[in-house]
């Protein structure tokens, strides 16, 4: 790869429709300068080197078992075939002012979104304030009543929360979503470095990385720091619904990184308000649970009465305060996309200042005014259900055919508080290996924010990347791939 190449890159003014775009580019030929070292050494690369390393991560990857589940892709009943995220060897870069920039809107938006769990289960100030609407919380599908006046450890009910991240415009930073229930991918933020450390050790060599390994240490004094005041030395389990789930690998590797068990609801039981766990030397006491499992699935006794993903009497051993739930019941509340738009609110009323990092505009279907505005600009903008996630039951207008936005439109009307509108940004490119080279591929961020004795995170998060030409969607279930993330320390 010779300088020569990346100069062709750039003939056209529009560097965002040049395989290196304004993220890692200032001009034509002039890298931004966190980006510099890694181009020059980019550019000294050979192709097929650069092919085989490529190869070498697949390879790793399957045998390693980093995987993933594809729900509705196979025509045998039964079968849910897996397969790998694509991984691109080209890494996300972040200068160092910059993410303390955006680690501090992090810190700000998740304190502010922990104090709003809170006093919707207890005093409801924000809703006796008017600055949300009583219906659009207690009449949500996520909201628990079963959580009114549960008192939780250091009122902490979101421990890990992995926030999405965009940048758009002249270069700032939106929160797309907030993923407060049991937000996932961490697993591959921390492969993601191995395998480019493996790949590429003299890239490390050259540029001051900072490190993301110490993540599962983080998690773990995080978990502690959750269990009720009397364990004095707690025992912590990761609760999986099983191996099916599409995020399996993640499960066990979080337990495998922290020491701790991994456990399905059939190895727990409770007796007198008190969590056991089954092993062979009998029962041990239980008093924090990792949990991977949705709200309904916890406890056939208070949710669905069908699962057997949960354990009966958990809910009312959470209540007495003998265990902790990370996440804690009722956090779904606080990242419904129908509450996203008034999170800004939420960080002036709780916390009496103005939010560092911005919300995409978005239009809240519900209201008749904003849907008059939706139904005429279908085809420029995203709409999203509010408690839809993974990329399903959208619409990106731009990317959409007549037949589409018209079958949607017929859906929208008929269930318009199901859904929320916002444009369709401009969002960053990174360069990114595809089948015909290096080219600009749109991506997101997810860095993930732990909240304990105090809020903690590791310089990075999980880079996703949307795969295909011109889409803006960058979940794997969609196609997408993700890329190592870069903090650079100096």
């Amino acid at each position: 790869m010779t300088q020569a190449f990346f100069n062709e890159m750039f003939e056209r003014s529009d560097l965002e429709a040049h395989g290196l775009p304004a993220a890692a580019f200032r001009g034509v030929g002039d890298p931004r300068t966190h980006y510099r070292d890694f181009m020059t050494w980019l550019s000294a690369q050979n192709d097929q080197q650069i092919d085989i390393k490529r190869a070498e991560a697949d390879l790793n990857f399957r045998r390693v078992g980093i995987t993933f589940a594809v729900y509705g892709t196979s025509d045998l009943p039964g079968i849910i075939p897996e397969r790998t995220i694509p991984f691109d060897v080209i890494p996300r870069i972040f200068p160092a002012d910059e993410w303390r920039a955006l680690e501090r809107g992090l810190r700000q938006r998740v304190n502010a979104l922990n104090r709003f769990i809170h006093d919707i289960y207890h005093e409801q100030d924000i809703i006796r304030a008017g600055i949300i609407p009583e219906a659009q919380i207690l009449g949500n599908a996520q909201y628990r009543p079963e959580m009114r006046g549960v008192d939780v450890v250091r009122d902490i009910y979101a421990h890990i929360a992995g926030i999405d991240i965009v940048r758009a415009g002249q270069g700032e930073f939106y929160v797309l979503e907030d993923n407060l229930r049991v937000p996932s991918g961490v697993s591959y933020m921390l492969e993601n470095r191995k395998m480019m450390m493996r790949l590429f050790p003299d890239l490390f060599a050259r540029n001051r990385v900072a490190p993301v390994a110490h993540y599962p240490d983080l998690l773990l004094d995080t978990l502690r720091a959750a269990a009720p005041a009397a364990a004095e030395n707690p025992t912590i389990v990761v609760m999986t619904p099983g191996m099916y789930n599409s995020a399996y690998f993640e499960h066990a590797f979080l337990a495998q990184q922290m020491g701790v068990e991994l456990v399905e609801g059939q190895d727990l039981f409770v007796e007198n308000d008190y969590l056991y766990m089954r092993t062979t030397q009998g029962p041990q006491r239980v008093d924090v649970i990792y949990r991977r499992i949705d709200d309904d699935f916890l406890d056939p006794l208070v949710f669905r009465p069908d699962s057997a993903l949960g354990v009966p009497g958990l809910i009312g051993a959470y209540r007495a305060g003998n265990v902790a739930l990370c996440n804690a019941v009722g956090t779904g509340i606080a990242d419904d996309k129908s509450i996203y738009p008034y999170v800004p609110d939420m960080v002036r009323f709780y916390l009496g200042e103005e939010p560092i990092l911005n919300n995409v505009p978005t239009w809240m279907c519900r209201k008749p005014d904003d849907l008059a505005y939706v139904l005429d600009h279908l085809p420029e903008l995203v709409v999203k259900e509010t408690h839809g996630a993974g990329g399903y039951g959208m619409l990106v207008g731009p990317a959409s055919t007549a037949a589409q936005i018209a079958e949607f439109r017929a859906v929208l009307e008929a269930h318009p508080e199901k859904y929320i509108a916002q444009p369709t940004l401009a969002l960053s490119t990174c360069p990114t290996y595809v089948e015909a080279g290096i080219a600009p591929r749109h991506i997101d961020l997810r860095p993930f924010v732990l909240s304990g004795t105090e809020v903690r995170m590791v310089p990075g998060g999980l880079t996703r990347v949307a795969l295909r030409e011109g889409s803006l969607v960058v979940n794997s279930s969609q196609g997408g791939g993700t890329k190592d993330t870069w903090v650079l320390e100096r």
